[in-house]
This record gives C-alpha cells, structure tokens and sequence, in this order.
C-alpha cells in the first residue's frame, strides 16, 4: 500500500510504500501501477529512500524505471525539482537515471549511524524526513534562479521566454539547469509537460484534449512525447493509470 503527506520541507513529500510485490530496487512513487512491469515514470524528482537496513538517492529520470526486487517496506522524501543537489552535495546530472547507495555520496559511517536511527525508528518516514530537515538546515538553500526557472516551465513557459524574463544566456542556463536538474532546461520542460498530461488524463481528459490543454502542438506530438518519456501509447498510459494523489491534483 502506498501513501503520502505533505513533508516540513516546503515542496517536498513523504511517502511510504509497504509489502508490496515487486518492491522497487530503487524509487517508488504515486500513482504507480501494482504490476511487476509498470514503470516510474520521469517526474523532475529526486528523492532520498530508505528500505529496511539501507538509504539509497534516486536521481532524476529521463526515462522509464521499471522497479524490482524482493517485497520489503520503503519509506521516502520526494525533493522538487532543483533542490536536492544541494542537500546531498552532488550535482544533479551526477545521479541522472540512478539509484546509488548514499554512502557512495557520503561518508559511510555516518550513513550506517542514520540508517541504524531510522532502522529502529517508530515511524521510518518520519525519521527520513528529520533527517532531510536537520540536512537541509546545514547546507546552503537551492539556488534561487533555478527554483524560478521550475516554477517557469512548470507553468508552461518557453525556455527562452524564461531565459529572457531571467536575464540569463542559453549557455549558463543548461550549465546551471544540469547541476539542479540532471539535465537542460528543455528536457525539465519536457518532463514537467508530462506530468501537466498525467494529472489531466487521470481527471478523464481525452488525448486530443489533454494536447490542446497542456502545451502539446496536437495529438500527434503527445503521442511521440508519451511514447519518446514512458515507453507508452496514450491509450495504455491513461487505461492503466490510478488515480493521482492530491500532491500532483
């Protein structure tokens, strides 16, 4: 069973998913199919995870990751966009389409003493996200232009129209953006245009009405864009779909 609250981190969501088959090798996440080969799909996300004796980063995905492993319980805290690099001390594009142990990020026995504190914890998710908190309260905050430029493309801007708005070259945008994001600002765009499609096709909107809403040219380039990001027509993407949690309404 899956479940998520709004976290103490402004943007950021705690969720925890228990024994469940298959129990994904790296990050869960909402409105994810039960069967074996639903995938997560790319969301702009980076989140920390913890699972029953180890704490593991997922970085941000340019493409479908379809979970695995043995059934177990996980807990995480889903970073927005641009604000984990900072908290982890790595640039985002380092971690792009992985699933790393956090000791490869971090000194090893401070990880073994934070997993053996969330491990005997009364409530894992709670105790993640005190430590996302206490991290994010030692660490510089996110670089306050990228947090404009999600904001920017999330409500549909173009990436030069919100290069321009910024007072920003091209150049220091993708270089700044793969730091935050994992990847330039034209493929955050992408993706964040895929999640405005999912949250209309789980409220029943049509394809062709999901196109004209959400900033596709029509029907035709949603269905290459789903294809190209999930690996999925429209028709099995939005069939398969449960519905989404309030977080993404």
């Amino acid at each position: 069973m899956y479940a998520e609250r709004p976290s103490r981190m402004r943007g950021a969501v705690v969720w925890t998913r228990e024994f469940e088959a298959p129990r994904p090798a790296g990050r869960a996440g909402p409105a994810r199919q039960t069967g074996a080969e639903w995938p997560v799909l790319p969301d702009g996300c980076m989140d920390l995870l913890w699972t029953e004796g180890r704490l593991l980063v997922a970085g941000p995905d340019t493409r479908p990751y379809v979970p695995g492993g043995a059934p177990a319980r996980w807990a995480g805290v889903r970073l927005p966009p641009g604000t984990a690099p900072a908290l982890l001390g790595v640039p985002a594009h380092e971690l792009r389409d992985r699933r790393v142990d956090l000791a490869d990020l971090w000194p090893a026995a401070r990880v073994r003493r934070l997993t053996a504190r969330i491990d005997t914890a009364a409530d894992p998710a709670g105790a993640l996200e005190t430590l996302a908190v206490e991290r994010a309260a030692e660490t510089q905050p996110p670089d306050p232009l990228l947090t404009e430029v999600a904001a920017a493309l999330e409500a549909g801007r173009t990436v030069s129209a919100t290069a321009d708005s910024l007072g920003i070259g091209a150049r220091t945008l993708h270089r700044r953006s793969r730091a935050a994001f994992g990847y330039g600002p034209k493929t955050l765009a992408r993706i964040l245009r895929l999640q405005r499609a999912l949250r209309a096709g789980a409220r029943g909107a049509s394809p062709a009405e999901i196109a004209s809403r959400t900033g596709y040219a029509d029907q035709a380039h949603l269905t290459r864009e789903l294809r190209a990001l999930t690996g999925m027509t429209p028709g099995r993407l939005f069939r398969h779909r449960e519905p989404l949690p309030s977080r993404a309404a």
